[in-house]
């Protein structure tokens, strides 16, 4: 045992060699108690149990749990190479996206330098994919192994090639890449491989109303003209095709013509005819209507409706205006749905959210009674539309509801098992945590509140503008200036600084909010000068769209509270701009800036530095010019050409006057 590897003793794989050992001395006795045990113990060898490729890392990440405090693992585990915006993080993830793509076109462009096996058995995503063109030799296996690759360009090429060459194609073939271009709408589609940039696409149009995209008279239409004796399954993929892609009168035309012919569909094709029902018809009434004739012709034909079905008529009930009856259309179709024993799915609830919850309708609690039902419960994508239930939850709870504690019910339903996997993409995710984070800053203790928002930034979520704005006025109302740093050294990462309605904001909080310990005042001072700078150099490299970034005001304001941290160098550089270049800022500073800076003047003994500003104050026009003007001369000792100036700004009457008035108090 002394000499097994420090790995394995590391790892303690000694105890697991020390029992293995036992158990080959044991087997190999021959002792009686050996041979009565032997007898009475039956090996049973366990089925095997099928694996997926990634199981064990499953298993192994079961153990750790998730640590929102912890960068995704597609970022650097580096805290200077974290992206700290959203734009960032999909530049960062796209650009790795596009480092797997190059390398894919260069081993399709360069397949002849690749000769070695990276696999043994050879794994086929390694290899190029094969390269047609009008000259090549084609049969039918080669059009079924597109198909079955989802490679739509290719397998039109090759199918025309076939047809070309008068070879002979079988009707399963011919059926499966009818389905295959109803499906696509004749397009390619974007690779599996590819989760980057399908978490950050974005899909037109998920939550409005569709336009159509499908592609008439194209080869799908042509195929399906083509078969002379057309079955069941002809008509349901070009139906299910045109009504996916919003061609519906082309679509209720061939189901019209099925009726005539007594063709029978099958459920998924009346899935797809009642979710285009508001496309067909106009009026309300209209629609249930239609919606229920569909209904009685699927009874008819003995097809068993599915969770499609519901989450169609439910979609269709979501178009009926009015409050009373969708909501009433609603309940019926779900009892009766349960009395077929199809349970709601996330898309369900998300259409019962929108008939309930409208947002000039009145207040529904809707989303209590559907979460004491799905509580706890872990859920897997059977709709695309599974997806929004999360999002309009929360928009639910924050704008409809104002209820914090459903929100964090939601949420917990949410981090419950793998039903993160349903948030959707990087869009809707962001949505969310907007609508998370801007209730429970409204709605809970500004501590309390800290404490989720330090759990989940950056790492989960990245505040945008708005919610940032919300957490400043949040500070702002509860005097809790001393998180004002952190939210400012924030600003600077997620690169809100180019926000003016942010700044000002930070501003007047610290204007409004004078800190009493001397560490906090040195910290404002040190915010207020580098908004200042950071603004300079955003000027210089002429990022800005107004070259006049600075207004006479905002100037003010940092001028203000670099007075109050007792910094005269700052405070002459800021007053010196505002001096100098009065022309061109826009607007001039508060009298309270130029008096804090006058004061700081006087307690630094700085004569002439007070007396620029009393006279930038006259030129401003401000009538309190006279009594800072007496102030100056009461409170520093000037010489003759001190006092000569600061009576040509103020009049020598006024500095007379001052003069008699000290003389009489003495």
């Amino acid at each position: 045992m002394n000499n097994l590897p420090k790995c394995m003793r590391r790892v303690g794989l000694r105890p697991m060699f020390q029992h293995f050992s036992r158990t080959c001395r044991f087997s190999s006795g021959t002792s009686s108690t050996s041979s009565t045990v032997s007898e009475q113990e039956k090996i049973v060898i366990p089925h095997r149990i099928e694996r997926g490729p990634t199981d064990i890392l499953n298993a192994l990440s079961s153990t750790v749990g998730f640590d929102p405090t912890a960068a995704h693992y597609k970022y650097h585990d580096d805290p200077f190479l974290l992206p700290m915006t959203n734009a960032n993080k999909k530049t960062f993830a796209m650009a790795q996206e596009a480092g797997r793509k190059a390398a894919h076109w260069i081993r399709q462009e360069n397949a002849k330098l690749f000769q070695h096996k990276e696999a043994d058995p050879p794994v086929q995503a390694f290899f190029p994919t094969m390269i047609y063109s009008e000259e090549s030799k084609v049969e039918e296996t080669d059009l079924q192994k597109l198909i079955d690759n989802v490679e739509v360009t290719d397998a039109v090429l090759v199918y025309n090639l076939l047809k070309k060459n008068k070879v002979e194609i079988s009707r399963d073939v011919k059926q499966s890449l009818l389905e295959l271009l109803c499906f696509t709408n004749q397009e390619e589609t974007l690779s599996e491989d590819y989760i980057e940039e399908r978490w950050f696409r974005q899909e037109a149009n998920s939550k409005g109303r569709q336009k159509k995209s499908w592609k008439d008279f194209e080869l799908a239409e042509q195929i399906f003209h083509e078969i002379e004796e057309k079955q069941p399954v002809h008509y349901c993929a070009l139906i299910r095709g045109m009504a996916k892609y919003i061609q519906v009168e082309k679509a209720w035309a061939l189901y019209q013509e099925t009726v005539d012919k007594n063709i029978l569909l099958d459920t998924n094709t009346f899935n797809s005819l009642l979710q285009i029902t508001s496309y067909l018809k106009d009026t309300y009434d209209t629609r249930w209507e239609l919606v229920c004739e569909l209904l009685t012709t699927m009874k008819n034909q003995s097809l068993k409706p599915n969770i499609g079905t519901l989450n169609a008529v439910l979609q269709t009930i979501t178009t009926i205006g009015g409050h009373n009856q969708p909501r009433n259309y609603a309940l019926k179709t779900l009892s009766e749905f349960r009395k077929l024993g199809i349970e709601p799915s996330l898309a369900s609830w998300y259409y019962i959210l929108s008939i309930f919850c409208r947002e000039r309708g009145p207040t529904s609690h809707v989303l209590h009674d559907i979460m004491n039902q799905i509580e706890n419960k872990e859920f897997s994508i059977v709709d695309p539309k599974d997806t929004l239930f999360f999002v309009n939850a929360m928009d639910i709870c924050r704008n409809h509801l104002h209820d914090k504690d459903l929100a964090k019910r939601v949420n917990n339903l949410l981090h419950y098992k793998d039903n993160y996997n349903l948030i959707g993409d990087s869009y809707k995710e962001t949505i969310y945590y907007r609508h998370y984070f801007s209730l429970l800053c409204s709605a809970e203790p500004l501590e309390t509140f800290l404490e989720t928002y330090n759990l989940l930034v950056p790492n989960v979520y990245i505040p945008e503008p708005f919610v940032m704005e919300t957490i400043l006025k949040s500070i702002d109302v509860n005097c809790a200036i001393e998180h004002l740093p952190q939210m400012w050294s924030h600003m600077i990462q997620f690169e809100l600084i180019n926000r003016e309605n942010l700044l000002f904001l930070v501003l007047q909080i610290m204007l409004a909010n004078p800190p009493t310990s001397s560490e906090l005042v040195d910290r404002f001072t040190t915010i207020a000068w580098d908004m200042y700078t950071r603004l300079e150099e955003l000027i210089t490299v002429g990022n800005r769209t107004q070259q006049n970034a600075f207004s006479g005001v905002m100037l003010g304001d940092i001028l203000t509270i670099c007075c109050r941290g007792k910094d005269l160098e700052k405070s002459q550089k800021l007053f010196e701009k505002i001096n100098n270049q009065q022309n061109t800022i826009v607007g001039d500073p508060k009298l309270e800036a130029l008096q804090a800076f006058i004061h700081l003047c006087i307690e630094e003994r700085k004569p002439s530095l007070a007396i620029s500003c009393l006279q930038y104050c006259a030129e401003s026009g401000h009538p309190e010019t006279a009594e800072l003007g007496k102030h100056i001369y009461s409170s520093l000792t000037l010489d003759e050409a001190l006092v000569g100036k600061l009576e040509r700004v103020v009049g020598p009457d006024i500095l007379k006057n001052s003069k008699s008035g000290e003389q009489k108090k003495d």
